[in-house]
């Protein structure tokens, strides 16, 4: 589903309500619209606010942001080969396209390693992406806040540092190098319009 089709399901889900997102084997993505946020997001606006589950069986929780890089940084080890593409992908969903139709040229890939089918791995990643959009409310150094988030993502994916070193600096907040988000970000002086794909491949 494109980014505002979904943005636009999540908006109008009632409380208390599961949507079903992604489904592969026993894993399903899913999101929850809780009448009552949890304490730690109790400045939230509720109707604002929604989680994000992931069911794998008998394990019910809900995945961070950590996931989706980790999974990603995985994949592009064993197959660097696919780099352009995956990166290609995952700025397509980041600008609004369907991932389930994105990742169709990747169903047949072949990785060593990963967390998740690529499937939810894709999905996952356009669900953070609207709730960043939806129910972030503090003040951002990015323009769209979004920015963060998918700066992660391109470097996750073009720079292979450790991948403990990786999660260390975003779970401390650490925004990611310039270089993936600077000419996309209106906030920032070298803000352009109308970049090629990839254009920070090109730095």
């Amino acid at each position: 589903m494109k980014y505002d089709e979904m943005f636009e399901k999540i908006k109008c889900l009632k409380f208390d309500t599961e949507m079903p997102v992604c489904k592969v084997g026993s894993i399903e993505l899913y999101v929850l619209r809780p009448s009552i946020p949890p304490k730690r997001f109790s400045a939230y606006d509720p109707q604002k606010n929604f989680q994000i589950w992931l069911r794998d069986g008998a394990r019910n929780f809900k995945p961070n942001h950590l996931r989706v890089f980790i999974d990603l940084n995985l994949r592009i080890r064993s197959r660097p080969d696919l780099k352009e593409k995956l990166l290609t992908i995952f700025d397509n969903i980041f600008y609004g396209r369907d991932p389930d139709i994105e990742i169709k040229s990747l169903l047949k890939e072949e990785f060593q390693h990963f967390l998740n089918p690529i499937e939810i791995i894709s999905n996952l990643s356009q669900l953070f992406i609207i709730e960043q959009a939806y129910s972030y409310n503090k003040e951002s150094k990015f323009n769209p806040p979004t920015l963060f988030y998918q700066g992660w993502i391109r470097q996750s994916l073009d720079n292979l540092k450790e991948i403990d070193n990786i999660c260390m600096s975003i779970a401390h907040g650490q925004p990611p190098a310039s270089k993936y988000t600077y000419k996309e970000n209106k906030k920032h002086n070298d803000f352009e319009l109308n970049l090629n794909p990839l254009w920070y491949l090109r730095e």
